[in-house]
């Protein structure tokens, strides 16, 4: 995709990412947040509705179809045909965001031919945004409140910094779920303490692991408890532009997207 395309669907996601955030903020500070469960027997708020409805708005008006985790079901029959395609999750990590340890993101991808190009991840309450797109990651530690969004963008593009951040590190560091932890991944977490010396566990909530990874901040990231395309699409974008890789445990293949089932196989993402 022409370069200066993906720029502007870019500076697109990030406005509507950030807008999203904005809005889950005011319900994050309300200490009454009613809280409803899916047939799944996952958490859904207020919170989620709204910022998908806000992404929704604004991602419309690039003519590209979405799919999000709050939207209506799309039948892989009209699916299938997309080349393009929007896959959203308004609030990754509602778990955390009803706990208030602000381990929660919003969101945003760009798929193309079943491959992420362009990620966002924004972290409303830590006030830090990822994004990446043609080998290119970045990320912006502080975003100050600056309500014209035009020049929202330009501080966004004049204080980013280059991921992975290179810094000499000892420590092996793995990641993992704060939320869902599998027996399974415990038992590779076990194998790669043994194959590696000075490790160290961290656990994080929501996309904030790729990001970590992306940074450089930490080698590893096994997943074996189930996830949905949303939740892993602008993360795999994000850290693939880092340098990376988000690889199936069992085939060894990247992360395809939408597929006729949305659930992902067990991966393991890297810095390469």
């Amino acid at each position: 995709m022409d370069q200066a395309i993906i720029e502007k669907l870019c500076d697109k996601a990030i406005i509507a990412a950030i807008l999203a955030g904005s809005e889950i903020l005011k319900i994050y500070k309300d200490k009454n947040i009613t809280v409803e469960y899916k047939n799944d027997n996952s958490p859904l708020t207020i919170a989620d509705r709204t910022a998908h409805e806000t992404i929704s708005k604004i991602l419309e008006e690039t003519n590209i179809p979405i799919l999000s985790e709050e939207g209506k079901e799309i039948p892989f029959d009209t699916r299938k045909n997309w080349e393009l395609l929007w896959i959203v999750d308004p609030l990754d990590g509602t778990k955390e965001f009803i706990k208030r340890n602000g381990e929660f993101t919003v969101n945003i991808a760009l798929i193309r031919n079943k491959k992420p190009i362009l990620g966002i991840i924004y972290a409303p309450a830590l006030n830090k945004i990822y994004f990446g797109f043609n080998r290119q990651a970045f990320s912006v530690q502080r975003i100050p409140d600056i309500y014209d969004l035009e020049l929202l963008l330009n501080y966004i593009n004049q204080n980013k910094i280059i991921l992975p951040i290179i810094e000499d590190r000892k420590n092996y560091i793995i990641i993992a779920s704060r939320s869902h932890l599998s027996d399974e991944t415990k038992r590779n977490i076990i194998e790669l303490k043994k194959e590696n010396q000075n490790t160290e566990i961290v656990s994080i909530g929501s996309s904030l692991k790729f990001c970590l990874i992306a940074e450089g901040l930490a080698d590893v990231y096994p997943r074996f408890s189930p996830t949905m395309e949303w939740d892993t699409a602008a993360g795999q974008a994000i850290v693939e532009a880092a340098g990376g890789s988000v690889l199936e445990i069992i085939e060894k293949n990247t992360l395809k997207y939408n597929k006729e089932s949305l659930l992902n196989p067990s991966f393991i993402v890297k810095i390469n």
